[in-house]
Protein backbone atom coordinates (compact mmCIF):
# COMPACT_ATOMS: atom_id res chain seq x y z
CA UNK A 1 0.00 0.00 0.00
CA UNK A 2 1.34 3.53 -1.02
CA UNK A 3 0.15 5.86 2.07
CA UNK A 4 -0.33 9.42 1.38
CA UNK A 5 -0.55 11.39 4.67
CA UNK A 6 -1.83 14.39 3.68
CA UNK A 7 -0.87 17.23 5.95
CA UNK A 8 -4.29 19.55 5.75
CA UNK A 9 -3.04 23.14 7.54
CA UNK A 10 -0.53 25.51 6.34
CA UNK A 11 -1.01 28.35 8.74
CA UNK A 12 1.97 29.84 10.71
CA UNK A 13 2.72 27.71 14.61
CA UNK A 14 0.56 24.96 12.88
CA UNK A 15 0.52 21.71 15.23
CA UNK A 16 -1.41 19.55 12.70
CA UNK A 17 2.18 18.40 11.41
CA UNK A 18 2.62 16.79 14.30
CA UNK A 19 0.15 14.44 14.57
CA UNK A 20 0.73 13.64 10.30
CA UNK A 21 4.34 12.80 11.57
CA UNK A 22 2.53 10.38 14.51
CA UNK A 23 0.90 9.11 11.59
CA UNK A 24 3.87 8.66 8.94
CA UNK A 25 6.25 6.86 12.18
CA UNK A 26 3.60 4.34 13.13
CA UNK A 27 2.52 3.49 9.06
CA UNK A 28 5.98 2.79 8.37
CA UNK A 29 6.54 0.35 10.73
CA UNK A 30 4.41 -2.03 9.15
CA UNK A 31 4.66 -4.48 6.66
CA UNK A 32 3.78 -3.59 2.58
CA UNK A 33 3.20 -0.02 3.40
CA UNK A 34 4.99 2.47 2.06
CA UNK A 35 4.42 5.87 3.42
CA UNK A 36 4.75 9.75 2.61
CA UNK A 37 4.01 12.76 3.89
CA UNK A 38 2.74 15.08 1.48
CA UNK A 39 2.24 18.78 2.78
CA UNK A 40 0.28 21.62 1.36
CA UNK A 41 2.89 24.26 2.42
CA UNK A 42 4.71 22.80 -0.57
CA UNK A 43 2.21 23.21 -2.90
CA UNK A 44 1.39 27.25 -3.77
CA UNK A 45 -2.38 26.57 -5.30
CA UNK A 46 -4.22 29.49 -6.36
CA UNK A 47 -7.43 29.69 -4.92
CA UNK A 48 -10.00 27.38 -6.77
CA UNK A 49 -11.35 29.56 -9.73
CA UNK A 50 -12.04 26.89 -12.94
CA UNK A 51 -15.26 27.30 -15.05
CA UNK A 52 -16.61 24.43 -13.98
CA UNK A 53 -16.32 21.21 -11.88
CA UNK A 54 -12.97 19.54 -13.30
CA UNK A 55 -14.98 16.49 -13.22
CA UNK A 56 -16.95 17.21 -15.54
CA UNK A 57 -14.89 19.90 -17.60
CA UNK A 58 -13.81 17.92 -20.90
CA UNK A 59 -11.60 20.55 -22.02
CA UNK A 60 -9.79 21.62 -18.95
CA UNK A 61 -6.91 23.62 -18.89
CA UNK A 62 -5.13 22.28 -15.85
CA UNK A 63 -3.27 25.47 -13.91
CA UNK A 64 0.50 24.46 -13.96
CA UNK A 65 0.80 24.88 -10.36
CA UNK A 66 -1.82 22.59 -9.92
CA UNK A 67 -0.44 19.69 -11.67
CA UNK A 68 1.97 18.54 -9.08
CA UNK A 69 -0.61 18.47 -6.22
CA UNK A 70 -2.52 16.30 -8.90
CA UNK A 71 -0.19 14.03 -9.83
CA UNK A 72 1.26 13.29 -6.36
CA UNK A 73 -2.22 12.81 -5.14
CA UNK A 74 -2.95 10.43 -7.56
CA UNK A 75 0.12 8.08 -6.47
CA UNK A 76 -1.19 7.05 -3.80
CA UNK A 77 -3.54 3.55 -3.20
CA UNK A 78 -5.14 5.03 0.23
CA UNK A 79 -4.84 8.40 2.30
CA UNK A 80 -4.54 9.41 5.87
CA UNK A 81 -5.92 12.94 5.80
CA UNK A 82 -4.44 14.98 9.13
CA UNK A 83 -6.99 17.91 10.08
CA UNK A 84 -7.36 21.03 12.22
CA UNK A 85 -10.65 21.82 13.11
CA UNK A 86 -11.36 25.60 12.15
CA UNK A 87 -15.02 27.45 13.05
CA UNK A 88 -16.33 23.96 12.81
CA UNK A 89 -15.01 22.65 9.58
CA UNK A 90 -11.75 21.99 7.97
CA UNK A 91 -8.93 24.60 6.91
CA UNK A 92 -9.88 26.36 3.45
CA UNK A 93 -6.44 25.57 2.06
CA UNK A 94 -7.51 21.59 2.72
CA UNK A 95 -10.79 22.21 1.01
CA UNK A 96 -9.39 24.39 -1.78
CA UNK A 97 -6.95 21.69 -2.97
CA UNK A 98 -9.48 18.79 -2.61
CA UNK A 99 -11.63 20.94 -4.93
CA UNK A 100 -9.14 20.36 -7.54
CA UNK A 101 -9.13 16.74 -7.98
CA UNK A 102 -10.99 15.14 -10.29
CA UNK A 103 -10.82 11.23 -10.55
CA UNK A 104 -7.75 10.77 -8.61
CA UNK A 105 -8.64 8.64 -5.02
CA UNK A 106 -11.64 7.72 -6.60
CA UNK A 107 -12.83 4.05 -5.40
CA UNK A 108 -9.22 4.14 -2.78
CA UNK A 109 -9.86 4.32 1.13
CA UNK A 110 -9.24 7.37 3.12
CA UNK A 111 -8.97 7.63 6.92
CA UNK A 112 -8.36 11.01 9.05
CA UNK A 113 -6.95 11.85 12.42
CA UNK A 114 -8.32 15.24 13.55
CA UNK A 115 -7.78 17.91 16.88
CA UNK A 116 -9.38 21.05 17.80
CA UNK A 117 -11.62 22.02 21.04
CA UNK A 118 -13.53 19.15 20.25
CA UNK A 119 -10.73 16.96 18.55
CA UNK A 120 -11.58 18.15 15.44
CA UNK A 121 -14.99 16.05 15.39
CA UNK A 122 -17.03 18.12 13.37
CA UNK A 123 -13.58 18.71 11.04
CA UNK A 124 -13.79 14.87 10.45
CA UNK A 125 -17.66 14.90 9.69
CA UNK A 126 -17.69 17.41 7.34
CA UNK A 127 -13.92 15.75 5.19
CA UNK A 128 -15.84 12.64 5.06
CA UNK A 129 -19.05 14.13 3.53
CA UNK A 130 -16.64 16.13 0.95
CA UNK A 131 -14.04 12.82 0.31
CA UNK A 132 -17.83 11.16 -0.44
CA UNK A 133 -18.19 13.68 -3.32
CA UNK A 134 -15.28 12.95 -4.82
CA UNK A 135 -15.65 9.19 -4.64
CA UNK A 136 -13.09 7.86 -2.28
CA UNK A 137 -14.16 5.63 0.54
CA UNK A 138 -13.92 7.05 4.10
CA UNK A 139 -13.91 4.53 6.76
CA UNK A 140 -15.11 4.47 10.20
CA UNK A 141 -12.62 5.92 12.65
CA UNK A 142 -12.53 5.21 16.64
CA UNK A 143 -12.59 8.41 18.84
CA UNK A 144 -8.82 8.49 19.78
CA UNK A 145 -8.18 9.72 16.61
CA UNK A 146 -10.09 13.07 17.30
CA UNK A 147 -7.73 14.55 19.59
CA UNK A 148 -8.45 17.11 22.16
CA UNK A 149 -4.90 19.20 23.33
CA UNK A 150 -3.19 17.23 20.94
CA UNK A 151 0.04 19.74 20.89
CA UNK A 152 0.60 18.67 24.43
CA UNK A 153 0.67 14.65 23.34
CA UNK A 154 2.25 14.63 20.63
CA UNK A 155 6.20 15.94 20.10
CA UNK A 156 7.52 18.20 17.02
CA UNK A 157 9.39 14.66 15.69
CA UNK A 158 5.64 12.85 16.22
CA UNK A 159 5.89 10.55 18.81
CA UNK A 160 2.69 10.24 21.11
CA UNK A 161 3.88 10.25 25.13
CA UNK A 162 4.18 7.21 26.57
CA UNK A 163 1.55 7.31 29.08
CA UNK A 164 -0.90 7.72 26.63
CA UNK A 165 0.18 4.05 24.98
CA UNK A 166 -1.88 2.23 27.86
CA UNK A 167 -4.88 0.43 27.56
CA UNK A 168 -6.90 -1.17 24.66
CA UNK A 169 -8.50 2.62 24.06
CA UNK A 170 -5.31 4.46 24.09
CA UNK A 171 -4.83 6.66 20.58
CA UNK A 172 -1.72 4.16 19.77
CA UNK A 173 -3.74 1.57 19.66
CA UNK A 174 -6.30 3.01 17.50
CA UNK A 175 -4.10 4.42 15.20
CA UNK A 176 -2.56 0.91 14.43
CA UNK A 177 -5.88 -0.84 14.27
CA UNK A 178 -7.20 2.32 11.71
CA UNK A 179 -4.09 1.47 9.74
CA UNK A 180 -4.39 -2.27 9.57
CA UNK A 181 -8.28 -1.59 8.48
CA UNK A 182 -7.05 1.26 5.68
CA UNK A 183 -4.63 -1.76 4.57
CA UNK A 184 -7.26 -3.86 4.41
CA UNK A 185 -9.58 -1.46 2.47
CA UNK A 186 -6.36 -0.66 0.17
CA UNK A 187 -5.84 -4.41 -0.99
CA UNK A 188 -9.46 -4.89 -1.77
CA UNK A 189 -10.47 -2.07 -3.34
CA UNK A 190 -6.69 -2.28 -5.68
CA UNK A 191 -7.66 -5.60 -6.84
CA UNK A 192 -11.35 -4.48 -7.75
CA UNK A 193 -9.59 -1.54 -9.52
CA UNK A 194 -6.91 -4.18 -11.25
CA UNK A 195 -10.03 -6.52 -12.50
CA UNK A 196 -12.14 -3.56 -13.92
CA UNK A 197 -9.90 -2.73 -15.67
CA UNK A 198 -8.40 -5.77 -17.20
CA UNK A 199 -11.97 -5.77 -17.90
CA UNK A 200 -11.60 -2.23 -20.39
CA UNK A 201 -8.69 -3.36 -21.77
Amino acid sequence: MKLGIIVGSTRQNRQTIKQAKWVYNTAREMEGVEAEIVDLKDYDLPFFDEPMSPRYNQNRQIDPKVKPWLDKINGFDAYVFATAEYNHSIPGVLKNAIDYITWEIQRKPAAIVSHGSAGGARAQIQLKIILSESKAVPIPLPTPLAMVHMSEKIDDEGNLKEDLKQGPANPQAALEATLEELKWYSDALAAARDREEALVA
